[in-house]
């Protein structure tokens, strides 16, 4: 019996266009146009036009007549976070299932919105993770065989080594604060740009999903009731100007006793010779593992080398192709993907109880699913 093909619309590309890209790399998907809302402005446009143009497919700006004629099994989107939810709920109601860029959305709200549209037409989704790497795979198996016995604590350091320029200090006192936008805006040609959006976001709404997705894989989906954060804008002039963290520190509490913790933050390139210092420590009852997320890698380094390369570079990487290829498999056996809107949707109550708890200077209970 032949495999089944995929028909996926992209539904706005402006944030990060490598989900539309791993989706068009797999054998069984077919993009068959990318769509958006016509009022967006042109920066939008003209990044979705660049993606429909790369794939010779048409571009509509307008989602849902986009819908209506090429019938998706699935939407891909990558829009702004804020724009997240309300693309995707316009895919499920027209039966399709969706794919979506991290984070799912600042609102937790919306997120819930989603979560139970998705149930209501046994949907699937899929929000994009970093699970799929060779090493969390790798600590995953370790973990499932019982090598460690019961897992006791859990550590990550979650820095990205990405620029956010201006420095913290270099504004000078006649200078404007800096516009969030127009900055993200700027920084996309060099892929520092994950928190675009007309509201500013944090490293914690932007990046954290990422950690915490470890945490719900390697803990098998545990609950976190409480957690205590600290947050500040230590490195970047943006956001300190726009009042969201660069930087912070996470205590959780999960069912059953598990404790975890979390360091995350926008380091600057010049900091570390690849994507960042991400690793992982996991304690258990029968053992301890310590995880280097972005092994295994080759560092190359040559003259005339320009200052902002990465010297470093990961080998034997399908994470991309693995994420894509879950998805399908889950919609086919109806199970869940690696991290679906439900997981994420936990992901980002966690969030938003750690800036409560940055914002208040106490421990606060992490809101549950109505």
């Amino acid at each position: 019996m032949p495999a089944i093909r995929y028909r996926a619309l992209v539904l706005s590309a402006v944030k990060h266009d490598y989900i539309p890209h791993a989706v068009a790399a797999h054998p069984r998907c077919d993009l068959v146009a990318v769509a958006d809302e016509e009022p967006c402005p042109s920066w939008v446009h003209e990044r979705n036009q660049k993606l429909a143009d790369t794939y010779h497919i048409p571009y509509i700006r307008d989602p849902a007549a986009a819908l209506a004629k090429h019938k998706p099994d699935i939407a891909v989107i990558s829009s702004e976070a804020e724009r997240h939810v309300a693309l995707a709920l316009q895919a499920v109601e027209a039966g399709a299932h969706v794919i979506v860029d991290k984070p799912l959305s600042p609102s937790l709200a919306a997120c819930d919105r989603l979560v139970a549209a998705l149930n209501e037409r046994e949907l699937k989704s899929l929000v994009w993770n970093r699970n799929a790497v060779p090493a969390i795979r790798q600590a995953l198996d370790t973990v499932r065989r019982g090598e460690l016995g019961k897992l006791r604590a859990l550590h990550a350091d979650f820095y990205f080594a990405k620029d956010a320029d201006p420095r913290k200090g270099s504004r000078g006192p006649n200078d404007p604060p800096i516009d969030w936008l127009t900055h993200q805006i700027a920084a996309h040609e060099e892929g520092a740009d994950g928190g675009i959006g007309k509201k500013a976001m944090g490293e914690l709404q932007v990046e954290g999903i990422y950690p915490l997705a470890y945490f719900h894989a390697l803990t098998g989906g545990a609950s976190v009731e409480r957690v205590f954060a600290r947050t500040s804008s230590h490195f970047h002039q943006a956001h300190a100007d726009n009042e969201v963290d660069d930087l912070a520190t996470v205590s959780l509490e999960f069912e059953d006793g598990l404790l975890g913790s979390l360091c995350i933050g926008r380091i600057g390139r010049a900091s570390h010779p690849n994507l960042g210092e991400i690793k992982l420590h996991l304690i258990g009852s029968q053992g301890a593992l310590v995880v280097n997320e972005p092994r295994p890698e080759m560092a190359l380094y040559h003259c005339n080398q320009q200052p902002n390369t990465f010297t470093h570079h990961r080998l034997a990487d399908e994470s991309n192709f693995l994420l894509v290829d879950d998805f399908l498999q889950a919609i086919e056996e109806g199970r869940r993907s690696i991290l679906d809107a439900k997981a994420a949707r936990d992901i980002a109550a966690v969030i938003d109880a750690a800036l409560a708890s940055s914002r208040q200077h106490a421990i606060i209970a992490v809101r549950r699913d109505k």
